[in-house]
């Protein structure tokens, strides 16, 4: 009886599979662009918003603490960079474990595990909050180890003790945005970071050049901000905005939290390998001369590139969602085709801000320092800056399809080698070998690292058996 069950449960995908062959083969290639558009766009359009928003509140704290002074806007961009990024690289990641499960769950419609898969998320992040906190008590003896001046790693440490509680806020809130992005319902994310972004813009203000509370209480706004968005979305599904996917609290939450650890911990190592990355050039640049200049101007550019890595995110948000959904029904190549659109469509957009870039270079920085120095160094960065936004149009689709389709371990290999085996060497050789400076640093990651990881992810994605990738699924579900 057992055995004709299963067989039944796997003649329905397949079924489903027949159906959709027919009709692909029924449409011209423009035809199936389009509608593979549409289905992507659903996620990647309101993702790029909502991220846009949540990292812009970054962007305006930066902002704020530049024009207090070029100490407070070194001591904001350590703060939120690196300590912060560290963080938020490793949370983010461990998160993106859900894009893998619930992604295929909802394409399989197992919809009630994708409420306790939400749990088990917020448990293992919870925790994983917890111990990550002596980084928070010591970021300033940590900051001055690695060689930031005295000033700027005391004045960071205060900074980052402010920001413990929107530490534990990750927990919750990136769990709620791929739980929710997996059943298309990203407009309720975007909306409700564009009143949480519209609420820091305004305390932001009031806090600076009403009550004058200096750096900490612009640092102190993250916070409440980012607390109204993880209400926000926690309000909407627990009072019925999931009905087939949250049906409350489930004692399943607590059980395969072993394994549900493994594959957080893999999308967690893959993530944050790459989130790192750049992190540790804004740590090696505060050990050269003119640390202070020099880390404010790469600070902005960083500042630039994170700004504009939202919308591939965005897409990689898309991809992820889109290669699960189709592995889930059973269609290999559904996915197949939804990664060539992706890429192809990002590619695009990050071909525009290229040429951008390249035109704009002396008015970059304007936005966080009127600091002449600051601006000159900025100018000179910006080619970069423009082939960093370049392959960053690639690069976390290809990352979208590994988590889609649950390569997460396989790509952390990767990054591990060709980040911090290869590309990290080479900028040490660039910077200080060749005393090349901050310029030689970026460029020896950028073409060390980002390109080879790049290159092996697009190899990978190529040479994928999209069959044999619904058939590991079907065996899950």
């Amino acid at each position: 009886m057992s055995n004709n069950s299963e067989n039944e449960e796997t003649r329905v995908p397949l079924l489903e599979k027949k159906y959709i062959e027919e009709d692909e083969q029924e449409q011209t290639l423009g035809e199936r662009v389009w509608i593979e558009s549409k289905k992507l766009w659903r996620v990647v359009g309101p993702a790029i918003f909502s991220r846009i928003a949540s990292y812009s509140m970054f962007v305006i704290t930066q902002a704020f603490a530049g024009h207090l002074g070029d100490l407070e806007l070194a001591a904001m961009s350590i703060a939120s960079n690196v300590v912060l990024g560290f963080d938020f690289g490793l949370m983010l990641g461990m998160a993106s474990a859900l894009e893998t499960l619930c992604g295929q769950a909802y394409g399989a419609k197992k919809y009630h595990m994708l409420g306790v898969y939400l749990q088990r998320s917020w448990i293992v992040l919870s925790l994983c909050c917890v111990i990550m906190l002596p980084i928070f008590f010591y970021a300033t003896p940590i900051l001055k180890l690695l060689g930031q001046p005295d000033d700027v790693a005391e004045m960071s440490g205060t900074v980052v003790l402010c920001f413990i509680p929107l530490h534990f806020s990750f927990a919750f809130q990136f769990p709620l945005q791929r739980f929710l992005q997996s059943q298309l319902k990203n407009s309720v994310i975007a909306w409700v970071n564009l009143v949480g972004l519209l609420l820091h813009i305004f305390m932001s203000w009031v806090i600076v050049y009403r009550l004058h509370l200096g750096v900490v209480g612009t640092a102190l706004t993250l916070n409440i901000s980012w607390w109204f968005i993880v209400l926000g979305l926690v309000f909407y599904v627990f009072c019925g905005g999931c009905p087939l996917t949250w049906a409350g609290v489930s004692g399943q939450a607590f059980s395969g939290l072993w394994e549900f650890l493994k594959l957080s911990a893999s999308s967690g190592v893959m993530l944050c390998l790459e989130n790192w990355y750049y992190r540790i050039l804004i740590v090696m640049t505060g050990n050269l001369k003119n640390a202070k200049i020099a880390v404010d101007a790469l600070s902005v550019c960083m500042s630039i590139n994170g700004w504009e890595l939202m919308i591939p995110l965005a897409f990689f948000a898309g991809t992820g969602v889109r290669v699960a959904n189709e592995l889930g029904a059973g269609n290999g190549k559904g996915a197949k085709f939804a990664t060539i659109v992706s890429v192809t469509q990002s590619v695009i957009i990050g071909f525009i801000f290229w040429l951008l870039i390249m035109f704009f270079h002396n008015e970059l920085a304007l936005i966080f320092t009127s600091s002449k120095p600051v601006l000159e160094a900025v100018s000179k960065l910006s080619i970069l800056l423009a082939f960093t936004v370049l392959l960053n149009s690639v690069q976390p689709i290809l990352s979208g399809v590994a988590v889609g389709s649950g390569w997460q371990s396989y790509v952390a290999y990767i990054n591990l080698g060709t980040y911090y085996l290869l590309g990290l060497p080479l900028g040490v050789l660039m910077g200080w070998v060749f005393n090349q400076g901050v310029m030689g640093i970026w460029a020896g990651m950028i073409f060390g690292g980002t390109a080879i990881q790049t290159l092996a992810l697009a190899i990978i994605t190529m040479r994928c058996d999209w069959e044999k990738e619904v058939r590991i699924n079907l065996l899950i579900y």
